[in-house]
């Protein structure tokens, strides 16, 4: 049940990182999930860098987000992503 919910989460948080990164159109489901997940983890890892942490819900999804929007700028500088 709780590899589920990570899906779900993982795409609705890779979904968000998309639109504000204006690559929605480029990306499909299986992207967002995967964008979504792992850049959740890098943003908790630079989080965790800069000594700032998840002190509520809200905060774990903006700091989701915003590593998720920096993996897809990565992938854009790399040319993974147009």
């Amino acid at each position: 049940m709780g590899w589920i919910i990570t899906l779900i989460i993982g795409g609705i948080i890779g979904w968000l990182a998309s639109i504000v990164m204006k690559t929605d159109a480029q990306m499909g489901p299986i992207a967002n999930i995967i964008v979504g997940i792992v850049g959740s983890m890098l943003g908790f890892w630079l989080a965790g860098l800069l000594g700032i942490g998840a002190g509520s819900a809200i905060v774990g999804y903006v700091i989701a987000v915003i590593g998720a929007a920096v993996l897809i700028f990565l992938l854009k500088a790399v040319g993974v992503l147009k």
